[in-house]
């Protein structure tokens, strides 16, 4: 805890420029200048952060088990060796399915679901209690600040939080599965902030058009671009030669009233959204970053580069470079082909090398007309057998082995609007399964990139796995791991063209590698103690620390992770309501000179077969808690409501 001799004002003034400052219920920075009467002359900044780690829940604590669960501090050393610490909570703007305030002084439904015609979509599976759709998993979240804002009702700064909804689980019934079957909303919310306590208050809820970019599909991991838009993401792209995709009628159905209209070549790319000052939104698709299961896109300080996780089974590293800086509408698409030496050890001694295959260039404008116009056929043709045909090449592309034939000029088509396809077929390294978010170190040049499980087209023998494209290990883990990707410039693709970016992954390294159990006594079946089938990532440059956020069917909880890269310290932050998934993961180093820890969960009560143990107890719990599971938290993570003040020897 903190020492006890109190610092001068201007040594409180210079304490306050440097470290991070989480909000909390009373202000911090009053308290540290209410001390500041007298004393030395000598200056302190600040060093570093380090986070206490929590223990999991258990049965003993099973309402902490049935909810977001906080155990864990923020400590903040100053270089005179001092410390502070800040004890951590979760606040919440809403539970999905509250009622909030629209700006204009009614009420919207919070994750509430729209036709193409913003007209809401009705669940009728319950006769007699008809109600709006809405969501019970809210993903990727940015919290940002506009120029020249202006929103009514809020008297302090004006901060602006984009939150896009993944899908909802099931209709009201229990019965009625509607995965991936309504168009994902994405909702704009505008935030007050205290400027004394950082303390962020919901003022209106905006939810965005997407009218003009044909509604979104699977809005799953999202990022806030360096010039402050949220880049969003469509997962687990629709196949465009399925023509009997039940999944893709029932979407269509929903969002234009004709299951037959839906454009599958529509889905799977990449969304931005740009927020204007008064807490309203545009966005766009770009249709020119790969047609993949875009799951978090990282854009690297150079504000041209951007690495592309690949929510997929036989996905790959996908790397886009604009041709202009903050603009992601015309660039260049590339695919990794990884070398000799990849493991999933953290203790193998060297990463595997990556070397880039050229996919295409293209404008966003381009490759939208191709696919207003284009059928899959007329793009490749397609067959699930050995056609016997040597101008068909065979390629393992979503799991699923299959023999391809590019039509005559239909190269671009097919980098863009068939990516995976393409990319198996130029011979990049499609081996992956469930590439989940990335992230960057801007100051070490390392991106980080989840992997939530390695089985399946990873390993040898399986009849996914490719042989000879870089990508096997000797067995699964399904536990997952985190893997480092150094950044270098002056790299060149495999056809010798020079590749106009210094922020290239070089290779590929274990970072942090879960572990596979036998089950517990608490129905565990991943260690615990350990990152397990990691989803979310984000880095704050400040405290030079890996935040990790969970996917798991291996944790009876779900947890977010801190990891001290200079430390190599691993921390327990939270834990998710059984059930759920942590999501929406955003680390903001300073809005207003606040820091701030963007934290969601998804469908609380999702049992799996591990949850035999606590379900009994637990179920009524989370039913209580969270509309019967159709509700989820959006929020973030913020210190308790007493603070000490900031102190030094």
């Amino acid at each position: 805890m903190s020492h006890t001799t109190t610092p001068t004002r201007r040594k409180a003034l210079q304490l306050l420029a440097g470290i991070p400052m989480l909000p909390i219920g009373t202000s911090a920075a009053a308290s540290l200048l209410a001390t500041g009467c007298g004393g030395g002359s000598d200056e302190a900044t600040f060093a570093s952060a380090s986070f206490t780690s929590m223990a999991a829940p258990t049965l003993a604590s099973a309402a902490a088990m049935a909810t977001t669960s906080v155990g864990s501090s923020l400590n903040v050393k100053l270089s005179d060796g001092s410390t502070q610490s800040y004890a951590l909570a979760y606040q919440p703007f809403f539970i999905t399915g509250d009622l909030v305030p629209d700006g204009k002084g009614g009420k919207v439904l919070a994750g509430g679901y729209y036709d193409i015609n913003n007209k809401a979509i009705i669940d009728t599976s319950v006769p007699g209690a008809e109600r709006q759709f809405f969501s019970d998993s809210p993903d990727g979240t940015s919290l940002l600040t506009v120029p020249n804002a202006k929103v009514d009702g809020v008297k302090g700064n004006p901060v602006f939080a984009v939150v896009q909804f993944e899908y909802t689980t099931w209709a009201q019934d229990g019965k009625t599965d509607m995965y991936g079957k309504l168009p994902s909303p994405i909702a704009v919310l505008t935030l007050d902030q205290d400027p004394n306590t950082g303390k962020l208050s919901l003022v209106k809820y905006h939810n965005v058009d997407t009218s003009k970019v044909h509604g979104l599909w699977i809005t799953c991991g999202a990022s806030l671009s360096p010039w402050g838009t949220h880049l969003s993401s469509e997962e687990y792209e629709p196949d465009a030669f399925n023509s009997s995709n039940a999944q893709l009628k029932a979407y269509s159905k929903n969002l234009f009233g004709d299951e037959t209209k839906a454009n599958p070549y529509h889905y799977g790319h990449m969304p931005e959204v740009t927020v204007n000052p008064d807490g309203t939104a545009s966005i766009k698709k770009h249709f020119c970053m790969g047609r993949i299961s875009h799951e978090l896109v990282q854009v690297m300080p150079d504000q041209r580069t951007a690495l592309m996780g690949d929510d997929a089974t036989n996905s790959a590293y996908f790397v886009f470079v604009a041709d202009k800086e903050k603009d992601l509408s015309s660039g260049t698409l590339y695919a990794a082909k990884v070398g000799a030496g990849f493991s999933i050890d953290p203790a193998a001694a060297n990463g595997a090398p990556l070397t880039w295959i050229k996919l295409g260039s293209a404008t966003s404008a381009e490759i939208e007309q191709l696919a207003n116009t284009l059928k899959p056929t007329d793009i490749m043709s397609v067959a699930s057998k050995d056609p016997g045909d040597a101008s068909y090449t065979k390629i393992v592309a979503n799991g699923k082995t299959e023999w391809i034939k590019i039509n005559p000029g239909m190269e671009k088509a097919a980098a863009f609007l068939e990516t995976h396809r393409y990319a198996a077929f130029k011979g990049a390294s499609m081996g992956f399964t469930k590439m989940e978010g990335t992230t960057v170190n801007a100051k070490d040049k390392i991106a980080y990139s989840a992997l939530q499980n390695c089985e399946k087209s990873m390993v040898a023998g399986d009849a996914a796995n490719v042989p000879g494209n870089g990508i096997s290990i000797p067995k699964t883990l399904k536990a997952g791991v985190v893997m480092a990707l150094n950044l270098r410039g002056g790299q060149k693709d495999t056809a010798g063209g020079a590749i106009n970016s210094e922020w290239m992954p070089v290779d590929t390294k274990a970072l942090l590698a879960g572990e596979d159990i036998a089950a517990d006594a608490l129905g565990n079946t991943g260690n615990p103690n350990k990152v397990c089938n990691p989803d979310n990532l984000k880095f704050s440059e400040k405290m030079r620390t890996l935040f990790i956020g969970e996917d798991s069917s291996q944790h009876v909880n779900n947890f977010l992770w801190a990891y001290n890269v200079d430390t190599k310290e691993l921390s327990r932050l939270m834990s998710i309501p059984a059930g759920g998934e942590s999501t929406g993961l955003h680390a903001v180093d300073e809005i207003n000179g606040w820091t701030y820890i963007m934290s969601n969960f998804q469908h609380p009560g999702d049992w799996g077969g591990i949850h035999s143990v606590v379900k009994g107890t637990l179920d009524p719990l989370i039913n209580a808690n969270y509309k019967n599971k159709a509700g989820a938290g959006v929020g973030y993570l913020t210190g308790t409501a007493k603070q000490p003040a900031l102190r030094q020897r």
